[in-house]
């Protein structure tokens, strides 16, 4: 566990001394991030820089870590052979050019692309979307979600370009936002989801869409069936099978339900006449409906991660909105540790949960 204690204290230290307004400069000058920069924008690179090589460095040569790292290398041979997978065609794909340029034995290449990748959009999502990189990137870490991408790699590569994506909606950019998604859906169809749950989260509430809301979500709670029918008919490959369990997930209702309560305490500075935090708070009703009410969903933590995710964006914003500044300072302490905790007791359940996560081993020393 020591290494992940060192890097998420090392990557959160660098994080903290990024300055949001000069990080935002920079993101918008994207064709040359470095022409005409101050020296602050240009130390807001470098620390970005060296905050994407430590987590890629660390995921990129992982060797047996993950449950499913082994499987993955089974389906890389299969591929090899040109035989049958059950991974997407672009998953598929990205192999087989990978076989073709470095041979079919070299699995560690694959996984150090797919972790590039996956890395590079998660922190790129940060940089363009949060009201302050150091304390988003704080909660990313904290709550688990770069660890977990040591599991399920397809998975959380789409994961990370559907955070990206949001940028489009907020710009009202939806051609680039439909684009984004179904360039991912050949690795993971699963991302297909939040083309209906992101811009529904545009909605604002009002006398209109309580009640509409309050009856689709009796309709899950009444009909679990039929919203089963209907979702195996586009993953039939998950029913019966051994992620259709029924189980949800205490910890996220919790979370969410957590989120919801300091997001209305600061209703009016935080979410009134905000869209962009609105739009977040809505993503986050929507996980908090997902986990109480549709536990009849395969794997529903993965689809609740493409909507809890985003209170890594939420929690910093309402943090900032705060208009007095005692009440910030409590705050953020109380999040700092509650986060910290949280990440300590993530890595504690690594041990027995089946996830391989600890302890860590490399190709290079191990």
């Amino acid at each position: 566990m020591a290494i992940y204690i060192i890097l998420a204290v090392f990557t959160c230290v660098l994080a903290m001394l990024v300055e949001q307004n000069d990080l935002v400069a920079v993101s918008e000058n994207r064709t040359y991030p470095f022409r005409n920069s101050t020296r602050q924008q240009v130390k807001n690179m470098t620390l970005i820089s060296m905050i994407f090589c430590a987590l890629f460095g660390v995921s990129a040569c992982r060797i047996a870590i993950g449950h499913d790292y082994w499987e993955y290398t089974s389906i890389f041979n299969l591929i090899a052979q040109n035989r049958h997978v059950s991974t997407e065609f672009g998953f598929n794909l990205l192999v087989k050019v990978c076989h073709f340029i470095f041979g079919s034995d070299n699995y560690l290449v694959i996984f150090g692309i797919v972790a590039c990748v996956t890395v590079f959009f998660f922190l790129k999502a940060i940089c363009d979307q949060s009201e302050s990189f150091g304390y988003s990137f704080f909660l990313f870490m904290a709550f688990g979600y770069y660890l977990s991408s040591f599991n399920s790699i397809r998975y959380y590569l789409v994961l990370a370009v559907a955070l990206y994506s949001v940028k489009y909606i907020l710009k009202k950019d939806y051609v680039r936002f439909v684009l984004c998604i179904l360039l991912a859906a050949p690795f993971h169809m699963a991302v297909l989801f939040v083309l209906l749950a992101y811009p529904l989260a545009q909605m604002r509430w009002n006398k209109w869409n309580v009640p509409i809301v309050s009856v689709i979500v009796a309709t899950l709670l009444l009909f679990p069936q039929v919203y089963r029918k209907i979702i195996f008919l586009f993953y039939p490959f998950y029913e019966d099978s051994l992620y259709d369990t029924g189980e949800t997930s205490v910890i996220n209702i919790a979370r969410c339900i957590g989120v919801i309560i300091f997001s209305l305490i600061y209703y009016k500075s935080a979410l009134k006449n905000n869209r962009k935090n609105m739009l977040y708070f809505n993503l986050n009703i929507e996980a908090l409906i997902l986990y109480s009410c549709c536990s009849f969903i395969p794997v529903i933590s993965r689809i609740g991660f493409f909507l809890n995710i985003f209170q890594i964006f939420l929690i910093p914003s309402v943090l900032k909105s705060i208009p007095k500044k005692w009440q910030r300072i409590v705050w953020t302490i109380m999040i700092i540790v509650a986060g910290s905790v949280y990440y300590l007791l993530f890595l504690q359940s690594c041990k027995d949960d089946g996830t391989r996560i600890v302890p860590y081993l490399n190709w290079i020393l191990n």
